[in-house]
C-alpha cells in the first residue's frame, strides 16, 4: 500500500512553497519517484533525422552487396549476437538489448515534404483538405495535462514546420519550438523591471480579451492561446527544465560528439553554457537538444521531438560518406547517452525513444551519393518497455526491397500509439469536416508490430 506524502515533507523535499515564487529544483522527478511503480505515464522521445538517412549505411548494412551498394563503412557486432550495424555507431551498438530495428520500413512518399507530413501525421495531404495534427499533437491530447506550466509537445532544433502542427485539434496541442536548446528559453525571461514589465503585460491580456470577446475565430483563439501560455510558462518554475546550465559539465559533455570526430569542437568561452562553434553553427547542437528532451520528459511532458539535420542534413545526394560517418557519430554519442541517461533514471521502460527520417535512400551509391528510397528503409525503437534486442524485417541482399515483415506508415504509428497506451482507433471529429477520422488512417488494414509489444 502506497503512502500519501505529508505536506510538511513534501515541502521540505522542494525546498519551499509554491506561493514563495522561489526554485522548486527537482521536485515533478521526486514525485514521479514517489509515485505508485508503475504508474508513471509513458512519454515519447522522437529523434528526428532531416532529409531521409541511409539505411545501408546506419542501421542496415550489406556487407555482401557489391561495392557500390555496401558502400565504404563497415558493419560492427552489436551486444546483441547476430545484429550488426554501421561501425559509426559504436556507443549505441553497446545498448542494442533495449532497442528494435524495424528494416521493414516501406512507403509511399519519396518527396521531402510529403514524406515528412505523412511520417508525422499517418496521413498523405496531397489535396490539403483537412490539416492533420503532428504524431505530437495527437499524444498531447490523450497524454497530456492542462493544468501544469510545461507544454505538453516540445520540439527542439528547427523542424519541419508545416508538419509540426497541432492541425485540427487547436492550439491547445500546438508545440512550443525551441530553435537552439543551448541558448533554451532565454527568449521568454521578462524584460526590464518587474513592475514596468507587469504594466506591459496586462495592458497587452487587456487588448487581448477586448479583441478575443469581439471576433471568435481561429486565429484570434490561438493568439490568445499563445500569450496565456507563455506567461504561465513564464511565470513558472518548471521553466527550468529548460536550462541546460543546471546540469554539471561532465553530462553535457556525455551528449556532446567525441573529441576529433567530424563536427565537433571545444566549447568556447562566453554565455551561460560556452558554444561550440563549427561551420557557423553550434556543433553538438543536436547532443543538448537530447539532454533537454530527457529533463523534459524527467519534468513530465508526455512528448519531445529533436531534430537532427537543419539545412541539408541527412539529404546526401552528394558527398555521402564523409556526411554520413559525420552525422552517425554526433547522433551515436547523443542517442547512446540519452539511453544511458533514462536507464540510470528509471525512465527508460516509461520513455519511448524513436529514431527516424522521412525515406532511407537508394542502395546505389552514384556520383558519391545516394537519392531517395521510399520503398524500404529502417526505423529504430528503443525502451517504452518494448522487448529490444531484435530485429524486425527484413530488406534484400541489396537493400532495395523488403523480403520480410514489410511495415507500413499506419503499421508503424499504431504500434507507437499502442507502446505508448493509446487507442489508434480512437475517433476525432474536426470541426467542419463531415467525416470521422481516426488517430491511425485504418482505411487499410492495420498490423501493429506484434513483435515489439
Amino acid at each position: 500500500m502506497n503512502t500519501p506524502i505529508p505536506r510538511r515533507q513534501f515541502l521540505s523535499t522542494t525546498g519551499t512553497t509554491i506561493g514563495a515564487g522561489l526554485p522548486l529544483s527537482g521536485w515533478l522527478g521526486r514525485l514521479a519517484a514517489a509515485a505508485p511503480e508503475g504508474k508513471r505515464p509513458k512519454a515519447c522521445i522522437l529523434l528526428w533525422m532531416a532529409g531521409g538517412p541511409s539505411h545501408i549505411d546506419t542501421f542496415d548494412p550489406k556487407p555482401d552487396a557489391p561495392a557500390d551498394i555496401r558502400g565504404e563503412f563497415s558493419a560492427i557486432e552489436t551486444s546483441v549476437s547476430g545484429i550488426r550495424i554501421s561501425e559509426h555507431f559504436p556507443r549505441f551498438a553497446q545498448l542494442m538489448q533495449h532497442a528494435a530495428i524495424l528494416r521493414g520500413m516501406s512507403t509511399q512518399e519519396s518527396d521531402h515534404k510529403l514524406a515528412t507530413y505523412q511520417l508525422h501525421t499517418g496521413y498523405q495531404n496531397r489535396a490539403g483538405a483537412v490539416s492533420f495534427p503532428s504524431f505530437g499533437a495527437l499524444v498531447s491530447k490523450e497524454l497530456g495535462r492542462q493544468d501544469v506550466a510545461l507544454p505538453n509537445f516540445i520540439t527542439i532544433g528547427r523542424g519541419p514546420q508545416e508538419a509540426l502542427t497541432s492541425g485540427f485539434l487547436g492550439p491547445d496541442h500546438q508545440p512550443l519550438a525551441v530553435n537552439d536548446p543551448i541558448r533554451g528559453l532565454d527568449f521568454v525571461e521578462p524584460a526590464g523591471e518587474p513592475a514596468q514589465f507587469r504594466r506591459q503585460l496586462d495592458l497587452l491580456q487587456g487588448f487581448d480579451a477586448a479583441f478575443h470577446s469581439r471576433f471568435q475565430s481561429p486565429a484570434a483563439e490561438a493568439h490568445h492561446k499563445a500569450v496565456e501560455r507563455a506567461v504561465r510558462l513564464m511565470n513558472s518554475q518548471q521553466k527550468e527544465a529548460f536550462d541546460l546550465s543546471r546540469e554539471p559539465a561532465s553530462m553535457r559533455d556525455l551528449y556532446s560528439p567525441p573529441a576529433g570526430a567530424p563536427g565537433s569542437a571545444p566549447a568556447a568561452s562566453g554565455g551561460k553554457m560556452g558554444k561550440m562553434v563549427s561551420s557557423g553553427a553550434s556543433a553538438g547542437s543536436f547532443g543538448q537538444g537530447c539532454l533537454m528532451a530527457r529533463r523534459l520528459v524527467e519534468s513530465g511532458v508526455p512528448f519531445v521531438e529533436v531534430v537532427m539535420g537543419d539545412g541539408v542534413g541527412w539529404d546526401t545526394h552528394r558527398d555521402n560518406f564523409p556526411r554520413v560517418r559525420a552525422l552517425s557519430l554526433e547522433c551515436d554519442a547523443a542517442m547512446a547517452a540519452l539511453v544511458t541517461d533514462l536507464k540510470s533514471r528509471g525512465l527508460l521502460d516509461s520513455t519511448l525513444v524513436v529514431w527516424m527520417g522521412e525515406f532511407g535512400r537508394t542502395p546505389q551509391c552514384t556520383g558519391g551519393g545516394r537519392n531517395h528510397w521510399s520503398k524500404a528503409w529502417s526505423t529504430v525503437l528503443i525502451g517504452g518497455g518494448i522487448r529490444g534486442g531484435q530485429v524486425v524485417g527484413q530488406t534484400d541482399r541489396d537493400g532495395a526491397t523488403v523480403v520480410d515483415r514489410p511495415i507500413s506508415v499506419p503499421d508503424f504509428l499504431a504500434t507507437i500509439c499502442t507502446i505508448l497506451g493509446i487507442d489508434y482507433k480512437q475517433i476525432n471529429r474536426p470541426p467542419g469536416v463531415d467525416r470521422p477520422i481516426p488517430i491511425v488512417d485504418t482505411s487499410k488494414d492495420v498490423k501493429v508490430i506484434s513483435e515489439v509489444i
